[in-house]
């Protein structure tokens, strides 16, 4: 039987952190894989998981015109200081931000880290 995909959903590597955890604990003895996952998303994520719902929900509600979850997810597991940073993780996509967008996605990144 070849597996079906059911739905497709961006997530954050805070969020892919969590559901490794729930992977984990469901096997007597995790596999290679699961081992070698998070031992890269203990290196890279900065952030828990409710705090990159929290910022994925505050970064949605700006409701900037053409950017997706799958680019807010990105700015999430990045997190960009400034206007360059963010402006080279969106090359990866078909998607250009106003210098208006850019400054408010910035602002509220770093409002966030700031709290942190």
């Amino acid at each position: 039987m070849e597996p079906k995909i059911i739905s497709q959903t961006p997530m954050t590597l805070a969020e892919l952190k969590e559901e490794a955890e729930k992977m984990k604990g469901k096997e007597k003895e995790p596999s290679i894989r699961i081992t070698r996952m998070e031992d890269y998303l203990n290196s890279f994520v900065e952030i828990t998981p409710q705090q990159g719902k929290e910022l994925r929900a505050a970064i949605s509600k700006l409701a900037i015109n053409r950017l997706k979850e799958e680019h807010i997810c990105k700015i999430v597991d990045l997190l960009p200081k400034t206007a360059s940073e963010l402006k080279v993780i969106m090359q990866g996509y078909a998607l250009s931000l106003t210098n208006d967008a850019s400054s408010k996605i910035i602002e509220l990144v770093n409002e966030f880290l700031a709290k942190k």
